[in-house]
């Protein structure tokens, strides 16, 4: 069983390919799974995955929030987790692990894949050039199929190479105050090239967006995933001034 998230394509390319290459076609999307509050049923000897992109230095909140609170039914015999970023991990590992002990779980192995940028909401906060970008998915093509083999002989250890510096400072600090100040979606704009498509409320991972009169609207459950940002087609969406310009980017399948 593969859990995961994803809103702009990063962490679905890697459970994508996880669960292609591993044999393992029981995916589950995390919000969906939250909203439907289903229960995680496992048989003899079946492992879990858990596929997300790194979120201020830790787990996304919806991720960590499901995996205390998901009903558990028997007991994987082999847990990973994959994680996207940006830039650096932080605590991510530590966090998942605490996350993962409230269901008396324990994670058997961890792996991180850098990916191009995708929260660009404040200043200073920029996508990759298309090189940069380029560099960061071949290079997680590449790793992956190490990844894929230390997963099939039930590697044991955390192989995270990215957590950076300053992680206390970053992960324990700043990321409430981030989850605190700056997670909001009252700060969404869409200008008059909005052609009303529907697009972004089809592709948020919260179904937070409703159209109404032609306008996407936000209403209040969001975790600022950027999906309706890099998604829509006329770039008719921005987040106050700090999006403006800036660019789109979502990882599209075949790429």
């Amino acid at each position: 069983m593969i859990l995961w998230y994803s809103g702009c394509g990063n962490s679905r390319f890697v459970a994508d390919t996880l669960s292609k290459e591993l044999g393992d076609d029981s995916m589950i999307f995390i919000p969906e799974a939250a909203r439907q509050a289903a229960a995680l049923e496992f048989g003899p000897d079946e492992a879990l995955g858990i596929v997300f992109p790194v979120y201020s230095w830790s787990v996304p909140k919806l991720v960590s929030e499901f995996l205390r609170t998901v009903s558990i039914k028997g007991k994987p015999s082999y847990i990973f987790a994959a994680c996207t970023c940006g830039d650096q991990t932080g605590l991510t590992y530590e966090h998942l692990c605490k996350d993962l002990s409230k269901q008396g779980l324990q994670l058997d192995a961890f792996f991180s894949f850098q990916m191009p940028e995708t929260y660009i909401n404040l200043p200073g906060f920029s996508l990759d050039t298309p090189e940069n970008a380029k560099r960061k998915i071949d290079g997680t093509k590449e790793s992956l199929s190490e990844v894929i083999g230390l997963i099939k002989q039930r590697a044991q250890g955390n192989y995270d190479k990215l957590r950076g510096s300053k992680t206390f400072l970053k992960s324990n600090i700043l990321k409430p105050l981030f989850y605190g100040l700056l997670i909001t979606d009252r700060k969404f704009t869409v200008s008059d090239a909005c052609i009303g498509c529907g697009i972004c409320a089809k592709n948020c991972p919260l179904q937070n967006i409703t159209i109404e009169n032609d306008r996407p609207k936000w209403n209040g459950h969001c975790t600022n995933c950027m999906s309706c940002y890099h998604r829509c087609p006329k770039n008719a969406i921005n987040f106050g001034k700090n999006t403006i310009g800036k660019g789109q980017y979502y990882y599209k399948q075949g790429d």
